[in-house]
């Protein structure tokens, strides 16, 4: 009678062992689609490859950059977006995956020049408090297609943006950056 208990004991601590195992791989599992779920639909992290946006944002940044918003409604002027790179760029050999970071400069239906150092929005110039310096090459004026717009980076004399690659789909916009997290030192809103 000794070993019938003791094999039912055994048994019933296997099916404990193995109940756990199971709750603990659901549970995994559930972390899993989240994870996935939130990245793919709410927000997911980012990292400053280049100088293009200095002074708002440097190399080794780090940022949250949120999807939702997009949904309700389109870029803003002003809105720093991220975005996969326009067809114009993937012929260049830059890869359909890689994120781009800019500045939203022009809307559909708006007007962009630049003329002495300015950036004009349907002839009106816009004031640029946060560029590293006033451009120095002349864009002729340019009117943004419907479901496009016209982005550039901050450190306007040293980004690759819509000024050499032409207007950016709306389709490409992954979301907005709203918070950087890395370094401690300049953590907060963008």
């Amino acid at each position: 009678m000794t070993s019938q208990k003791s094999n039912t004991k055994d048994a019933s601590a296997s099916s404990g062992v193995w109940h756990s195992v199971r709750e603990n791989f659901g549970l995994i599992a559930i972390a899993l689609v989240l994870a996935f779920l939130i990245r793919t639909f709410i927000a997911e992290p980012r990292y400053i490859p280049s100088d293009s946006m200095v002074p708002t944002l440097h190399t080794g940044d780090r940022l949250v950059v949120e999807k939702i918003s997009y949904y309700f409604h389109p870029p803003h002027l002003g809105d720093i977006i991220v975005f996969q790179p326009p067809e114009k760029l993937q012929q260049k050999g830059y890869p359909k995956d890689q994120a781009f970071i800019k500045r939203v400069i022009g809307e559909p239906g708006q007007t962009v020049g630049i003329s002495d150092g300015k950036v004009y929005i349907n002839g009106q110039p816009l004031q640029e408090n946060y560029i590293a310096e006033p451009p120095i090459q002349p864009l002729t004026q340019v009117q943004v297609p419907d479901n496009e717009f016209f982005v550039m980076g901050d450190n306007r004399n040293d980004s690759n943006d819509s000024r050499y690659w032409g207007f950016l789909p709306r389709q490409n916009i992954i979301g907005r950056a709203v918070f950087r997290f890395w370094p401690f030192d300049r953590i907060g809103f963008v």
